[in-house]
C-alpha cells in the first residue's frame, strides 16, 4: 500500500526535497504545513499514515503539535526530523509520543527507510540521536520503573543469544532494514525478533529497548 505522508517544516525548500524524495520512492505527499497548527488540522482532515514533523516551528511547535495529534487519538504516526542530535525538543517530542527521530542531513535512502519503518508499525531512532536521548531517558527526574543495574540484566536473561546480539544492534539505532543487511537475515524475520524482544524484556518500544540495553550495560 502507498504510504500518505503530510510534511510539516517551516522552510519551503525541504519540504520540496523531502517531497521529491519520497514521491521517488512510490509515497503519496499528500499534504504541507508551514507550522503546527496547519500540521494537526492536516493530520485531521487527512488521516496520513505518517507526518514528518519538524521541532521547531511557528504557531503550535513540533511538540505540541505531536502531542495534539496523538491525544486525538488519531492513526497518524509521527516521525520527527531534527538538526541536532542532542535538542531538547527531540526529548520533549519522544514524551509527547513521537514514533522515531531522524536528522536532517540524513541520507534520502535513509528518510525513505525511516518512513517506511514508523508508518510499518515500528519505532526508529537515528543513531546519533540515540545517545543523548538515552542519557536523557535513564536520568529523568522520575523514578524508572525498575532500578538500572541487575534488574534490567534480569530482564534480558530469558533472551537468545541472537535476540541479544539484535537488541545490542537496536541500540546502537539500526532500522530493521539495515539489521536484516548487517545479519543476512530477511526483514520480516527481524520484525519478528524485535517483537519477541520487547516482549520478554517488557519495553513498549524501540525506545524502551534502548534505554534498558544500555543500564543492563549490552549496549
Amino acid at each position: 500500500m502507498t504510504v500518505r505522508v503530510v510534511l510539516a517544516d517551516d522552510d519551503p525548500l525541504l519540504r520540496v526535497g523531502v517531497g521529491v524524495v519520497l514521491g521517488a520512492a512510490g509515497m503519496e505527499v499528500v499534504g504541507e504545513a508551514g507550522d503546527g497548527v496547519r500540521a494537526v488540522e492536516l493530520c485531521r482532515a487527512l488521516v496520513p499514515d505518517i507526518v514528518l514533523m519538524d521541532v521547531r516551528m511557528p504557531g503550535y511547535d513540533g511538540i505540541e503539535a505531536t502531542g495534539r495529534i496523538v491525544e486525538a487519538g488519531l492513526p497518524t504516526r509521527v516521525l520527527v526530523l531534527t538538526t541536532f542530535p542532542d535538542d531538547e525538543y527531540v526529548w520533549r517530542a519522544l514524551r509527547a509520543g513521537a514514533h522515531g527521530f531522524l536528522l536532517k542531513r540524513a541520507s534520502p535512502e535513509r528518510l525513505v527507510d525511516a518512513v517506511r519503518t514508523v508508518a510499518g508499525g515500528e519505532s526508529l531512532l537515528d543513531p546519533a540521536v540515540t545517545r543523548p536521548l538515552v542519557d536523557r531517558l535513564v536520568t529523568d527526574e522520575r523514578p524508572p520503573r525498575h532500578p538500572a543495574g541487575a534488574p534490567d540484566r534480569d530482564r534480558l536473561r530469558h533472551l537468545t543469544s541472537r535476540e541479544r546480539q539484535i537488541l545490542s544492534l537496536v541500540a546502537e539505532g539500526l532500522s530493521n532494514a539495515e539489521l536484516a543487511g548487517r545479519l543476512g537475515i530477511a526483514e520480516s524475520t527481524v520484525k519478528t525478533h524485535v517483537k519477541r524482544i520487547l516482549h520478554k524484556i517488557g519495553a513498549r518500544d524501540r525506545a524502551g529497548a534502548v534505554v534498558i540495553a544500555f543500564r543492563s550495560g549490552l549496549a
